[in-house]
């Protein structure tokens, strides 16, 4: 299918993306040689694992990967080729040959040619005759060419419509996580029975062969294979070890190769424990290797690796392989200490009451990092894990702020959907307003929240003969969680969108108070006041949820985004509340979002506390069908938003594509490579990684 075909250009990989570096080298000439080999070695096991990601996002993504560094390196495959030349020899305009690149550079920072935010497909803007040409004039061109004859139409094809969403296969969606011929009651009953067994699926992926299911387990060992039969389940259940085994085996060879350079004993054992999990499958070994991670507070260098966040399993159970090494910014961290210092100041603040709270609060570690590698097709401005919710409750957690990230500006972006003068202030203030946000979020709302928990000995962490009251209903609570029972597994397809909802919910709930701004350093008499900070801080999220529009397809009915379907939905809550409106400035053509300012700390606080207290009740209590009916009713999109959806996606915004360096062994250090902020530089930069 060409590119110019009819409805193609909505599925146009962005013309002039800005590239904007993730800039690291005053932070990583800091380090000593001992840190500099240990952020080597881990750097490199994150990128070796890359190649998990691809393979984990669809079945075609690992080849489309190998056909672009083909096209576009030299004899030497880590090499960039010469592209002036190239573009002689294929006979393409520059204009032409920079639509190849912009394509390129888009999956290669996907990771996949679908969005990592937005999980929707993406197409190159010329046709596949022009594409060809490129593909056969590289000096590769022998390994490129049948790669290109066999990806051609995956390449280009938009129809039917299903195909260019990630999701669930019997929907038609594309999925790496499973076979086509898996339906999502496979799935169910599958993942029933592996709880049941007290097996979590973090690192597994579900095929079919014939009338055999295989449950494959991402190992770099293989086990004797097993066969159950499962209920519900059309035929017999392999459990395959050695999923990935070649990847894992490079990851866990790495981790092994930065035991040496660890720098305390929570360090090599939290390695260890990694190099464990990823030789055996095991996923205790990788808690175990969490355990560790968070008693290792205030490192130098801060990592982590594995298979962490299953927001893109349509099933919600599976996690995506990632890996990150990042130097601490201590002048910014400051400020996240005396907020980790003042949390207990501010989570009883919180509308829920203390039933549904903790018992103690486990102070984290939370800190500013400046992000060296992060091998993912989506780096994410903050972090805050593990995700087992048992360490969570008993050991804690750690909260990370990407300084870099945050900071990584594209220069001249258009502010749209705001008014002349919240424009002007929202280009002003959103850096340290979004730190703020980042802030709240990551510690005061992941890190807040009690789940009521039965134990399989009978004992719960709440009165079991006394339940506590359900603020909801004036009644005592009916719902909680059994033994062996998760959030995950309880909430799965909403959870990780709901979480995210119930986190940037906390965040606006919080951020009307002062004395939390003056931690970050705005007061009211600051030039970055804290009434100006709250203000862009809210209308950064009304104005989020709009634009959320761009990642919800209305065919499928589907989100693509768990962070901004979460953003819509306090949008629709702001909307409800009548504080906050949207304006038709230009028929069909245009948007404003119009806040009244003086409400939020009145008619807005309101709304989001009763929302937010919603959220955690049905969270606390395992109730997914009234969660679920809550999350529904703010984020389904009716036929009125349509429209508004039209004007979003006319406006739409080329997003940013990070630019990370390498590092190589030198002798016996280390040595950091930066890249040109041009498309050259960006996929140069990804033929000299380890993926």
């Amino acid at each position: 299918m060409s590119a110019n075909a009819l409805g193609a250009s909505l599925y146009y990989a962005d013309a002039k993306a800005p590239i904007c570096p993730l800039v690291i080298k005053e932070h990583f000439d800091k380090l000593n040689t001992k840190e500099q080999l240990y952020a080597h070695h881990i750097a490199r096991a994150s990128w070796i694992g890359g190649r998990v990601i691809l393979k984990q996002t669809t079945p075609t993504a690992s080849d489309l990967f190998d056909l672009l560094r083909a096209t576009f390196s030299a004899s030497d495959p880590t090499k960039l080729g010469d592209l002036e030349a190239q573009r002689k020899q294929a006979g393409l305009t520059t204009d032409d040959f920079t639509s190849v690149l912009e394509y390129t550079a888009q999956v290669l920072g996907n990771l996949a040619n679908f969005k990592s935010f937005g999980d929707s497909k993406f197409i190159p803007r010329v046709d596949a005759a022009t594409f060809r040409k490129v593909v056969a004039a590289a000096p590769r061109a022998h390994e490129a060419l049948p790669l290109w004859d066999k990806l051609q139409e995956e390449i280009y094809g938009i129809k039917p419509a299903a195909r260019t969403l990630l999701g669930y296969p019997d929907a038609g969606h594309v999925t790496g996580y499973y076979s086509g011929d898996v339906t999502e009651a496979d799935i169910k009953a599958v993942q029933k029975w592996y709880e049941g067994r007290g097996k979590d699926a973090l690192n597994t992926r579900l095929f079919k062969r014939g009338d055999v299911y295989e449950l494959r387990v991402a190992s770099a060992d293989t086990a004797p294979t097993e066969t159950f039969d499962v209920p519900g389940l059309p035929g017999k259940l392999e459990v395959v070890f050695g999923d990935f085994a070649e990847e894992m085996k490079g990851v866990a060879d790495e981790l092994e190769a930065a035991i040496p350079y660890a720098a305390n004993e929570h360090q090599r054992k939290m390695l260890e424990a990694y190099v464990r999990h990823f030789h055996t499958g095991d996923v205790d070994a990788h808690k175990e290797s969490q355990r560790e991670w968070i008693q290792d507070i205030g490192p130098t260098v801060e990592t982590n690796i594995g298979f962490v966040e299953s927001y893109r399993d349509p099933a919600g159970v599976r996690a995506e392989f990632e890996g990150f090494v990042a130097m601490v910014n201590k002048e910014m961290t400051k400020k996240f200490e005396r907020l980790v210092d003042a949390a207990e100041t501010y989570i009883p603040k919180l509308p829920w009451g203390k039933d549904f709270e903790k018992d103690k609060f486990r102070k984290p570690d939370f800190t500013s990092l400046e992000v060296l590698t992060f091998s993912t097709g989506g780096v994410p401005a903050g972090i805050n894990i593990p995700n087992y919710d048992d360490i969570r409750m008993t050991f804690g957690f750690k909260n990370v702020s990407l300084g870099n990230v945050l900071n990584a500006k594209a220069p001249d972006e258009k502010i749209t959907f705001l008014g002349d003068a919240d424009a002007a202030l929202f280009q002003r203030l959103r850096g340290p307003a979004f730190e703020v946000q980042v802030g709240i979020h990551e510690l005061l709302g992941h890190g807040s929240g009690k789940l009521l928990q039965e134990n399989a000995d009978g004992t719960a962490n709440f009165d079991l003969k006394n339940p506590p009251i359900n603020p909801l209903t004036g009644k005592p609570v009916e719902h909680w969680y059994g033994p062996g029972e998760t959030w995950g597994s309880r909430f799965k397809t909403i959870a990780a969108s709901y979480e995210e909802c119930r986190a940037e919910a906390v965040a606006m709930s919080l951020s009307t108070d002062k004395s939390l701004l003056e931690i970050f350093g705005h007061t009211d008499s600051s030039a970055e006041s804290a009434d100006d900070i709250m203000y862009v801080g809210w209308l950064q999220m009304a104005r989020a949820g709009l634009i959320a529009l761009e990642f919800y397809d209305p065919e499928a009915k589907k989100w693509g985004q768990a962070h901004m379907q979460a953003r819509h939905a306090l949008l629709r809550v702001f909307l409800e509340a009548g504080f906050v409106r949207i304006e038709e400035t230009d028929r069909g053509k245009d948007l404003v979002v119009v806040m009244e300012r003086g409400a939020i700390t009145g008619t807005g606080q309101q709304a989001v506390d009763t929302f937010l207290t919603a959220l955690q009740i049905y969270k606390a209590t395992g109730d997914v069908e009234g969660g679920k009916a809550l999350y529904d009713k703010y984020t389904s999109v009716g036929d009125e938003w349509l429209p508004r959806r039209d004007v979003v996606l006319a406006k739409r915004q080329p997003r940013k594509l990070l630019l990370q360096a390498n590092t190589f062994r030198d002798g016996d250090g280390v040595r950091l490579k930066e890249y040109e902020a041009t498309l050259p530089g960006f996929i140069e930069s990804y033929l000299e990684r380890a993926i």
